[in-house]
């Protein structure tokens, strides 16, 4: 019973399949793992759960609770930033989940115990990242238990992954964080879903499906760079028209400004919001990666708002553990 450590890498959410409860699968995420930013967690045996984050402390209270350990001291060496739409929240608690249990030699699926630990219960990408990187979608959650209220904390399974590739070295993801409030979280979030959910027009789904199968999949399968992100800021567009009246645009302001000057970059394709915002993302390729920084960091100029900006690969792997 040593000290473990874990580090796993950010996701970018594209975007969901279907918010319509007219359709038979609600939710069913699109999104990417990327090698950075990364969340580093490193655990130690103990007799309690010992953290200095409150938050960190909950999960490990948690994780020890599902696995019935005693429990863990922790101590986050590496974080992601809270509510940006890089998936900070799922990426650290199966971080500490993942060490936890190596620390105390039990074998964990961290697929199974996500939602004990109230992840997963809209978009199965964090979790299916965190197993094993690469461009993900996964296959939602059945519309009849997901009306607009979901069930009751933890009682969901993680939904299945339906598609998975890696794709090609020489791209690379940009992502720019607009130093702005951050994106909607807990109940904020629910009630901002919820009303979504009571609106969307299940026709914009339709849409996504023909967007996902006939342009987005072949383009990962192929790696077709401008065509993967032909697909990926389509299906941005489309899902943003489901969140305008919560979000006050397609993109949360200021973000949309951002959309659209990285838009018009030559450099850069596929730009979009992840999440709730404000992160904001594109692809290029590695020949091209500091033009796109130039565009980034000009957009962010011209649109008179501070922010950090960095390239990375699609991870193709999941998290990592060493003991």
């Amino acid at each position: 019973m040593t000290s473990v450590t874990v580090s796993a890498g950010a996701r970018l959410h594209f975007g969901f399949q279907n918010l319509s409860l007219a359709r038979e699968r609600l939710y069913g995420g699109i999104g990417v793992g990327l090698e950075r930013p990364r969340v580093e967690v490193t655990v130690t045996p103990d007799d309690d759960v010992v953290a200095d984050d409150p938050l960190v402390a909950a999960y490990a209270e948690r994780a020890c609770a599902a696995l019935e350990v005693p429990g863990v001291s922790v101590t986050v060496d590496r974080r992601l930033p809270r509510h940006v739409g890089l998936g900070s929240g799922t990426q650290l608690a199966l971080a500490v989940l993942q060490a936890t249990a190596a620390t105390h030699g039990v074998d964990v699926s961290v697929r199974e115990q996500a939602p004990a630990l109230g992840r997963a219960g809209r978009s199965g990408i964090g979790v299916a990242t965190f197993e094993s990187g690469g461009f993900v979608a996964d296959a939602g959650h059945p519309t009849g238990r997901f009306t607009t209220d979901p069930p009751a904390e933890g009682d969901w399974t993680v939904p299945p992954v339906v598609t998975r590739h890696d794709l090609p070295e020489d791209w690379r993801f940009l992502v720019v964080i607009p130093a702005i409030d951050p994106g909607r979280s807990g109940d904020d979030e629910d009630d901002s879903i919820r009303r979504v959910i009571e609106a969307a027009d299940p026709h914009i789904a339709d849409d996504i499906a023909g967007l996902l199968t006939r342009r987005l999949l072949p383009a990962a399968a192929e790696g077709r760079l401008e065509a993967f992100g032909e697909a990926i800021a389509a299906i941005g567009h489309k899902n943003g028209a489901w969140y305008t009246d919560v979000q006050g645009g397609v993109f949360r302001p200021p973000a949309g400004e951002l959309v659209d000057t990285l838009s018009a970059s030559p450099v850069v394709t596929g730009v979009g919001q992840s999440s709730w915002g404000p992160t904001v993302y594109g692809v290029t390729d590695v020949d091209h990666a500091d033009e796109a920084v130039g565009a980034a960091e000009s957009a962010l100029e011209s649109a008179g708002i501070a922010g950090s900006v960095q390239l990375s690969r699609a991870a193709s792997d999941g998290a990592r553990v060493e003991p």
